[in-house]
């Protein structure tokens, strides 16, 4: 069924991206020449009438596949009834709050709803500014926490800030294990997490003495899937709390169920004192929000922070159903299970093939580093983005982060099965294959 050679784009894709090259802004990003029409469960379809396999989620949104038909019918009935409030509370936002809550750990036990990731991570640092009176926010090197100003500075990958200066003062911006490429050159069995102990250095010599938080993800998304090392997060956070610092962690990505728990947090027992959350949320319905620790986010007063979208009706809804679709369906479960299948299938890949330079991730997101020479380990963009191309044209959808722009990313909707799971990876092998 994906296994077809699609000429790509197709005479209706090219007929439309035509258009939009006329009509919409080039800011955007543009993975591969289709133009998707509709899309069931794990599976695309472009206009053209070809149809994918989708590794993308729709980058990383779509937790719980496309078209859910729980999810469709609570969004369809909700449109009927009430679809924005503004000042008021709804019994949607109101059991949304509730439900979000009661998965926390129990300090964690205030929930502001919000529209995007962006507003999440920017709200986290405002609330961490007023709530110390401090302003200094510590994020780290290829980090990516949205493209509002204040998380644009945040950003420690410069794709993201790059000629948008000057950018909010305050943010200092230390080193993350990226083991594959580690910056102080040190290898991850004998380093013992050096750079953790470096972050002392940074602030002594970067800070004012007015640090208010620090914010990280759980893995880098943008910087191309990148996992710290055992025992680096829990790290972190004991630092934190040892200089009275806020602890925020961005899950926006790698929450509801993608990492193979309901949230990554959980895999190292971490407490932050504010939790960011995204994407899956509403899996395909914009909506996001802020967890926190009561005592922290009680330092506003009523009407100090709002969002005019936020914790709608209608997102709202979505999220209590991706809620139901989880727990229903034990898609964090299958997403471990699925994942460890495909990351087994990629790490015999990483050995077989010489573009492969590591595979890497948890769950269901993964990262495909792909290097010109594995002794030098070049970044390789050109043959990451001819690889996407090849598995386009293969049957499957797949898309490129990283630093450098060399790192397939593996993420597929949770729903996936395993007889899928085994075509995309079929796909991958016949694709590396065809560099050989």
């Amino acid at each position: 069924m994906f296994k077809g050679k699609y000429k790509i784009p197709g005479p209706k894709s090219k007929e439309l991206l035509k258009i939009s090259d006329r009509y919409e802004a080039r800011c955007m990003n543009q993975q591969a020449p289709i133009v998707w029409d509709y899309a069931k469960g794990v599976t695309v379809t472009d206009v053209d009438g070809n149809t994918y396999l989708d590794l993308t989620s729709g980058v990383l949104v779509t937790n719980v596949g496309h078209s859910h038909p729980h999810h469709v019918a609570c969004i369809q009935k909700q449109t009927g009834r009430l679809m924005n409030c503004y000042d008021f509370p709804t019994p949607e936002r109101i059991m949304a709050a509730k439900g979000i809550a009661e998965l926390m750990p129990k300090h964690l036990d205030r929930v502001f709803m919000l529209t995007t990731g962006s507003e999440a991570t920017e709200s986290s640092m405002r609330v961490a500014k007023r709530y110390t009176g401090k302003f200094e926010i510590i994020s780290f090197y290829g980090g990516f926490h949205g493209r509002t100003g204040m998380a644009m500075s945040a950003a420690g990958k410069t794709g993201t800030k790059k000629r948008f200066g000057p950018l909010i003062p305050g943010h200092i911006y230390a080193p993350y294990p990226y083991c594959f490429r580690c910056p102080f050159g040190k290898k991850p069995t004998s380093c013992k997490l050096f750079c953790l102990e470096f972050l002392d250095t940074v602030v002594s010599a970067a800070s004012t003495g007015d640090v208010a938080a620090l914010i990280i993800e759980p893995y880098q998304g943008a910087a191309g899937f990148v996992f710290p090392p055992d025992g680096y997060l829990k790290g972190l956070e004991k630092w934190a709390k040892e200089r009275d610092i806020v602890f925020i962690l961005d899950e926006v990505q790698a929450s509801f169920g993608r990492t193979g728990k309901m949230f990554a947090l959980e895999w190292d027992g971490l407490r932050p004192n504010m939790l960011c959350l995204g994407k899956g949320i509403g899996s395909g319905v914009p909506c996001a929000a802020l967890v926190a620790e009561s005592r922290i986010i009680d330092c506003l007063a009523p009407g100090e922070m709002s969002s005019t979208t936020g914790g709608n009706p209608l997102s709202c809804s979505a999220t209590l159903a991706v809620l139901d679709i989880m727990k229903k369906e034990k898609l964090p479960e299958n997403a471990l299970k699925i994942g460890k299948y495909m990351l087994g299938r990629f790490k015999k890949f990483q050995k077989k093939y010489k573009i492969l330079g590591e595979a890497r991730g948890r769950g269901l997101v993964m990262g495909l580093e792909f290097v010109k020479d594995k002794k030098t380990m070049d970044p390789a963009p050109d043959i990451t983005r001819e690889f996407i191309t090849r598995a386009c044209k293969s049957g499957l959808l797949v898309g490129s982060v990283g630093i450098y722009g060399n790192v397939i990313r593996v993420a597929p909707p949770l729903v996936i099965t395993k007889n899928e799971a085994e075509q995309a990876c079929d796909i991958i092998e016949t694709v590396l294959k065809s560099f050989d």
